[in-house]
């Protein structure tokens, strides 16, 4: 008969995602999540089989948790460019040394692994289109101007998105990463084309 299991799977997951987070994956050793989880590896392998597997649940519970969080401050209310900036400033401040958990495994795996790979660049469509609506919103709303090129808009907004992440994980100064937004947000509000 199995022994029940003695922890929470989620706030196992919870942990684990956070060690990936700091770590990266190949950093991260079987031993180390048994001693950051406080469970032996026979548990961990029970429960998840292997590492790769509980690096998934934690790329999806990153995305159900943080991921959701900067959507629904990019639906937020009030005009295009302020919650597009405050957006920025909260995502370059909100984990600070941290970067995102999604595109530090993207610069750690890049296409490696095809299931990785799915979840990143779920994510990241996640961020380009809530960015389009925003900018289409922008539009309609007369912050932006009628003939922005909303794809071409996207692109430079989720570069730049990327850009900052890294720079934000390798320690750059904040002021000068909020100089970079505050002349993306300037640049949008007088596009032409």
């Amino acid at each position: 008969m199995a022994r029940p299991r003695e922890f929470d799977e989620q706030d196992v997951i919870a942990k684990a995602t956070d060690l990936f987070w700091r770590r990266g994956y190949n950093a991260t050793s079987v031993r180390d999540l048994g001693a950051e989880l406080r469970l032996q590896q026979s548990s961990l392998y029970r429960t998840f089989n292997d590492k790769r597997t509980l690096f998934l649940r934690t790329l999806d519970h990153y995305r159900a948790t943080e991921s959701t969080q900067a959507e629904e401050q990019l639906n937020a209310d009030g005009p295009s460019l302020e919650v597009l900036r405050e957006w920025l400033i909260w995502m370059i401040s909100h984990e600070a040394g941290r970067g995102c958990f999604v595109v530090n495994t993207a610069a750690e795996l890049g296409t490696t692994d095809p299931e990785v790979q799915q979840r990143t660049e779920a994510a990241f469509e996640v961020t380009r289109k809530t960015l389009a609506s925003l900018l289409r919103r922008g539009i309609r709303d007369g912050d932006l101007p009628a003939a922005l090129d909303v794809d071409a808009a996207v692109e430079l907004l989720f570069t730049t998105v990327l850009g900052l992440r890294v720079r934000e994980r390798a320690g750059h100064d904040v002021q000068r990463l909020a100089t970079a937004i505050d002349f993306t947000i300037k640049t949008l509000a007088t596009s032409a084309t």
